[in-house]
Order: structure tokens, then C-alpha cells, then sequence
């Protein structure tokens, strides 16, 4: 492999811990200057090693003859080191011998889609794709999403690639390296292939309204991208459709992220969105992620489609096209969507562990087995059917919603507004819903040289004693992650996340009084563990 060099100041033979950069199925880290704390961990050199090290994993997997040259596409968001890191990775790719494209500003499912997208004149398909982002992150931080046309490279997948980056970075970028002189001006092949990606959900809503082809025409539909890539939505997929897009806002990109985190999840963000619906009489409210893989909405009246009433539409939207099928979710969704589901639409809720990908892999996992599936979906907004190949595509869900209100086009009694809201009639929703984090002192001497996976798993091996002699509490009967408990009218989960030193805890009862019942019961287990940090815990229960 040629030696991967590079421009920056950080000397070459300093030591990386690869391994650190890995965020389950992502790569992440810091890189940019500007926050105290935080020094930069994605370098212009690791990120050429990245890029040799994807290579290398490529050329293993798809063993291309040697009169063929794979072909790598590359977008990135609005982050202000996009630009740096797409140069480096570029170059790592270009050094092992692949063509680069550069699609420039995009957003994550349309990297998915360059895989699998049948179009010579914008260079695709290409055979593996990779996209700059660190989704909702601060503006210092950056990272890799990779594709094939699989779909998304999973964690063994991701650990595999930054092994082989750490061997790369240590034998080819040793200190006497430096006085080596490369061309540094490679030429990439440049194209706009967002105009393939939004054709095609253009495409997807006439088909689905009988190929008519303005089927929005006479919605007024708003837009928040906050900055980030999604602000193409509003003049590249509904003002073909014939949507008003007057109102929408923060369309264009600024990697600082200026008026809001782009974040579905964030009250600020959502709250932002709500405004501009109410402010401009709108019909519907569409609020994306920075790389837009996640998204909500929001009616006429300000009121949201968001995590539990989200998955709510979407469920019920996919049950009356696919009757009876399983509908994939987190951990964290409430016992009220499981009866809407359930009891309401007639379908089958299947929880799982947290993480889009793990959602993603159980539902095709329980299609392999004969067990239908057609969507996957987190509470935090990511969502995959298996229409769209399994791609957490948060324009397409909203695709999906624009399809009910185009098939509402037609009558004169009912607004695009109220179909979507009378879709989720009957979701039982909680009066109290939160979640609460518990942080383990990793240096605590109570850890005696033990991980803090251990130690979390040792704090839910008690709590799973104790709820077993209490008869005001059920532990779930099926459950794949941390401890999920029924009681009080409400419900508890405490788990341990995959990559941080944390118990979250997650609660939702009928009332204050009822949830406060079930902080203590995890109180009660939880404060003989001297390395947890309760004390958000000990504050909502009112406990000095």
C-alpha cells in the first residue's frame, strides 16, 4: 500500500487509540479546536488511515477483478471540518488504489443510496460509500457512517476497519515519513447526485397518490433543517409535489448550528418547529437531524409526531398496508404504544435493545425466521422499513406521511392534518415521562480495577433481586435489555449503556405521585452502590 502522508501539524508518530473512535456502528470524535477538554482525536492523518484502512476492508470483500477499480462516493454535512476530513479520508482511498467521488453537501440515506442506485452519469452504483457527520453532536465533533449495498457496516465491521487503520497509521506513517514530498492536489470526480436522491422521493409520493403530479398542491408544509443538510426538503421534494414551503426555516447550511441543535429529540429544536407551524397557520411541521436520517413532525394545532406517538403514526400508516405485521422498536417505548399497536391496529410489538442498528438487525433478523416485519424504528427518530432496503431514512418517513396527506387531497371535509392525527387516536399516553442518568465514577475504589460494564451489571443483578420480593412490582417476562418493571401504573427500565460509564433510567407512570413510587423502588436499590452518581435521582423523588 502506498505510505499515507499528511498535511497536518499533529506529529506522525504520536500513539491513537483507534479503537476510542468507534460509536457503536459509527466512527466519531473531536475534530476541531474550540472546546475546552476536548483535544482533537480526528486528525487529518487518522482520517487517511480510515480511509486506507475502508480500502483495504472494501477491496477484502468485494475481491474486484484486476481489470476493475472500485469506486468510493463520499458526502458530508454542514460541519465546518467537513471539508478537511473528506480531503483526508479521499486521499487514504485514493492511495490503495480506489476512485473517489465527492457528492458534497448530502445527507446520509442518499450516501446509502449511491450503493444501490442504478445511474452511470452521476457514477453509481458506486461500491461502498461513506458520509461525513456526527449526526446532532457539537460543532467541534465529526465522524464516518461506511455503506455497501447491504446497507450499513455494523460494530464488528467498524472495529475491523479501525484495527486495520492502526496498523496502517503506526507502518506507514512513521516519523522519517515526513521529509517525503506527495502531490497533495489529487483531482476527485465532483457530482450532484442529490438531484438522483430527491427525484426518486418525488417519484415515490406521485406514484403512491396515482401519479398525479402536484398531489400536495394546496398544503402548506414548513421545514426546519437547523442547519444542518436537510434544507433541500423543502425546495427539492415538496414544491415539485406542489406544496407552500413559505415559513420553513434554517434551510441553509452553518456547521455552528446557529439557532437550534438540529435534533429531533431536543426541546429547543422541537419547540422551533411548533413555532413556525403555528406562526404560519401551516398544515403540517417537518423537522430533520443534521445528516437526515432522523426526523419528526408536527400537525396544524403545534401538536409533535414524536418518539411514542411517531412510531404510533408510522405503525398505524404500515398496519393498514401490511395487516398483522410486527413493528421493531427500543427499549425505551412505552406500555401504551404496545396496547395501540396491539389491541388498536392488530399488529405485533417486538422490543428491543437500543440503537438503531440493533433495531434494524433484530427486524431482519425476525424476517429470516418467517416472522413478518416491515418497519424498525427508535424512539429518537430513526426509522427503517423494509420497502427502502432498511435504511434509517428520516426523509422517507416523511414520505410516507406525505402519502396520507396526498390520499386526503380529495376530500373537502378533512384536513391532511386531522388524517395524520386520527391515525394515532387511542394512544394512551403517560402524564409523566422521563429519563434520568446515572453516572458511574469510573475511579471510584469500590471498581477495584473492574470496567464499568461490570459494575453496572452488578447494579442491575440487584435491582432484578429486589423487584422479585416486591409484589407491587412485575418484572417484564421478555425483555433484552437492562431491567424493564410494570407497577404503579407505570413502568421502569434501567440499563447500561453500551459505550458510556451510565445507568439511564427511564420512567413513565400516570402521575407525579406514581412515578415518584417507582423512583424509589430503583432508589432504594441503587444507593448502596457508592460509585453512582444519584443525586438527579434523589432530587426528583424529593428525598434529602
Amino acid at each position: 500500500m502506498a505510505a499515507v502522508t499528511s498535511t497536518s501539524d499533529v506529529p506522525l508518530s504520536e500513539k491513537v487509540n483507534f479503537l476510542k473512535l468507534q460509536n457503536g456502528s459509527d466512527i466519531r470524535g473531536v475534530a476541531v479546536e474550540g472546546v475546552e477538554g476536548e483535544p482533537i482525536s480526528l486528525t487529518e492523518p487518522v482520517s487517511e488511515a480510515i480511509g486506507a484502512a475502508f480500502a483495504a476492508w472494501l477491496l477484502d470483500k468485494k475481491k474486484p477483478t484486476a481489470s476493475k477499480r472500485l469506486r468510493v462516493s463520499i458526502g458530508l454535512d454542514s460541519r465546518i471540518s467537513a471539508q478537511t476530513l473528506q480531503d483526508a479520508i479521499s486521499r487514504g482511498l485514493a492511495s490503495a488504489g480506489l476512485d473517489v467521488v465527492h457528492y458534497g453537501l448530502a445527507s446520509t440515506p442518499a450516501m446509502f443510496n449511491s450503493t444501490i442506485s442504478e445511474n452511470e452519469d452521476f457514477f453509481c452504483p458506486v461500491d461502498g460509500s461513506i458520509m461525513i457527520t456526527a449526526s446532532h453532536l457539537p460543532y467541534n465533533r465529526n465522524g464516518f457512517k461506511f455503506f455497501t449495498n447491504t446497507g450499513g457496516l455494523g460494530k464488528t465491521d467498524i472495529k475491523d476497519i479501525l484495527e486495520r487503520a492502526r496498523i496502517i497509521y503506526e507502518k506507514f506513517l512513521p516519523e522519517s515519513l515526513k521529509e517525503s514530498v506527495q502531490d497533495r492536489s489529487l483531482s476527485f470526480k465532483k457530482i450532484e447526485y442529490m438531484t438522483v436522491y430527491t427525484s426518486d422521493l418525488v417519484k415515490a409520493v406521485r406514484q403512491a397518490a396515482g401519479n398525479i403530479e402536484k398531489p400536495l398542491e394546496g398544503f402548506h408544509i414548513v421545514v426546519d433543517a437547523g442547519n444542518g443538510a436537510g434544507g433541500f426538503f423543502a425546495a427539492r421534494v415538496l414544491e415539485p409535489l406542489g406544496a407552500v414551503t413559505s415559513g420553513s426555516q434554517f434551510l441553509d447550511p452553518n456547521g455552528f448550528f446557529p439557532n437550534h441543535i438540529p435534533n429531533p429529540e431536543d426541546k429547543a429544536a422541537m419547540k422551533a418547529i411548533i413555532q413556525a407551524v403555528l406562526d404560519n397557520q401551516a398544515d403540517l411541521g417537518i423537522i430533520f437531524d443534521t445528516d437526515v436520517d432522523r426526523s419528526a413532525a408536527v400537525d396544524s394545532t403545534g401538536s409533535e409526531f414524536n418518539r411514542n406517538r411517531l412510531i404510533a403514526l408510522m405503525s398505524a400508516i404500515v398496519l393498514e398496508e401490511h395487516p398483522g405485521t410486527t413493528i421493531v422498536t427500543d427499549s425505551v417505548t412505552s406500555d401504551g404504544l404496545t396496547t395501540f399497536i396491539e389491541k388498536k391496529l392488530g399488529g405485533k410489538h417486538h422490543r428491543f435493545k437500543r440503537g438503531y442498528k440493533n433495531v434494524i438487525d433484530e427486524a431482519i433478523r425476525l424476517n429470516s425466521i418467517g416472522q413478518e416485519t416491515h418497519l424498525a424504528i427508535e424512539t429518537s427518530g430513526h426509522g427503517a422499513l423494509k420497502e427502502n432496503h432498511w435504511l434509517d431514512d428520516g426523509a422517507y418517513l416523511m414520505v410516507k406521511i406525505l402519502n396520507k396527506l396526498a390520499s386526503a387531497r380529495a376530500s373537502v371535509s378533512t384536513s391532511g392534518s386531522k388524517v395524520l392525527t386520527d391515525l394515532v387516536q387511542g394512544l394512551d399516553e403517560p402524564a409523566v415521562a422521563l429519563e434520568v442518568r446515572l453516572k458511574i465514577d469510573q475511579k471510584h475504589a469500590d471498581l477495584k480495577g473492574g470496567s464499568f460494564h461490570e459494575y453496572g451489571e452488578a447494579v442491575l443483578r440487584s435491582l432484578e433481586n429486589a423487584v422479585s420480593s416486591d409484589r407491587k412490582l412485575l418484572k417484564a417476562p421478555i425483555n433484552y435489555e437492562g431491567v424493564r418493571v410494570s407497577g404503579h401504573g407505570g413502568w421502569f427500565l434501567l440499563r447500561l449503556s453500551l459505550h458510556d460509564p451510565v445507568l439511564p433510567l427511564n420512567i413513565e407512570a400516570p402521575s407525579h405521585e406514581d412515578a415518584v413510587k417507582l423512583g424509589l423502588s430503583v432508589l432504594a436499590v441503587v444507593k448502596e452502590f457508592p460509585a453512582l452518581d444519584i443525586a438527579a435521582l434523589t432530587k426528583f423523588v424529593q428525598i434529602d
